[in-house]
């Protein structure tokens, strides 16, 4: 039996909520049973985990944040069966067990281990992080700031060994949320007109699953003009600022397409965005899909005369996809040159050099960035 022992690596750790990220050395504990030790190979920079950080979403403190990533499995715990050490993996921050109700129902995909509630802990209830002498909790079960993490079997998925982790990394969370939006919830038609709230990794995710979809016209909506080169390379026929007008966007949607939205989709996750999007697909048979991470502990009040007429009103957890079954298979696609990632990722950087991703995204300068070990 080889042992297996504690590992040192350097992690972006967060001590408290708003707290500056502060790069340490780290004890990753060997994986238990039925769990796997990661080297992370590269990791992208999203929104949610900057939400994390702030308290738009739900963590513990001290925190490794990071869910979007390609590595390589080191080591496994007793019980593995599905992956071995060498194999290239995404971990996953929404598992696919296969055994609870969600992971049996062929239209769910909301794994009952995902922890949406930030626990920041594996299933027995404990963390794989020691600094300082201190645990430090996990983040969606994945925490892949670090260039080591201990995840679930549940939360690996196994994938080409030759897939380039700078770029298959997309699909640990902004492609495949994006691209399934438009794909398995919305299931965009031949020829219909789609209009996206959000121009970030996952718009431009939703806007290329439009694209596949068929859709004749797909408008992309932000409040940042630069992002509108990036969303028309992958896709977007027209793009509009909301702050170029006075009226009400949904308003100005219906007379730029004579009120023919059928699909809307809100990448952002802000309460006044959500509601713009549902009253800007068309009253009766337009479908409005929420994207965007809404921020924790709100409430959301809205006309209910939006649904009476006839909308669909639906949300969307990673794309829809059942995660250990299908990102396999899009890599794959991927491999084949299905999808072109490349307009998505606007910087590469070396993982010391986390803070300068950070800030790039919180001035609007990025769309993705990656950071590689």
């Amino acid at each position: 039996m080889v042992l297996v022992e504690v590992i040192k690596c350097k992690a972006a750790v967060i001590w408290g909520l708003k707290e500056p990220i502060s790069i340490e050395e780290v004890e990753v504990a060997p994986p238990k049973a039925y769990e796997v030790r990661v080297k992370i190979l590269a990791t992208g920079i999203c929104r949610t985990d900057n939400n994390a950080i702030t308290g738009g979403l739900h963590a513990k403190f001290p925190v490794i944040v990071g869910h979007e990533a390609v590595g390589i499995v080191e080591s496994i715990g007793e019980g593995v069966t599905t992956v071995k050490p060498g194999d290239k993996i995404i971990p996953l921050c929404v598992p696919q067990c296969g055994f609870c109700s969600a992971c049996l129902n062929p239209n769910s995909n909301f794994c009952e281990r995902l922890d949406i509630s930030g626990k920041g802990v594996l299933s027995d209830g404990t963390s794989r992080f020691i600094c300082k002498g201190k645990p430090i909790h996990h983040f969606l079960s994945t925490s892949t700031f670090t260039e080591y993490t201990v995840v679930e079997e549940s939360s690996v998925a196994k994938i080409d060994a030759a897939a380039p982790p700078e770029k298959v990394c997309l699909f640990g969370c902004a492609f495949s949320t994006g691209y399934g939006a438009a794909i398995n919830t919305a299931k965009v038609t031949p020829g219909s007109t789609c209009a996206v709230f959000g121009l970030g990794g996952v718009g431009l995710s939703i806007i290329i699953g439009c694209k596949a979809a068929g859709a004749s016209r797909i408008i992309g909506i932000d409040i940042n003009p630069l992002k509108f080169e990036k969303a028309k390379a992958v896709g977007a026929t027209e793009c509009i600022n909301p702050k170029d007008y006075t009226k009400p966007i949904s308003e100005v949607l219906k007379e730029m397409t004579n009120n023919s939205v059928g699909y809307t989709f809100e990448a952002i996750g802000h309460l006044d965005t959500i509601i713009d999007a549902l009253a800007s697909c068309h009253n009766n048979y337009g479908t409005s899909v929420l994207v965007g991470n809404p921020p924790s502990s709100t409430m959301l009040t809205y006309d209910p005369k939006l649904l009476f007429t006839g909308r669909t009103w639906k949300g969307c957890i990673f794309g829809g996809w059942k995660t250990r079954n299908d990102l396999p298979k899009l890599v794959s696609d991927f491999m084949a040159k299905k999808f072109n990632l490349d307009p998505i990722i606007t910087h590469v950087l070396p993982f010391n050099k986390i803070k300068d991703g950070f800030d790039l995204l919180n001035k609007g300068e990025s769309i993705r960035t990656i950071l590689t070990f």
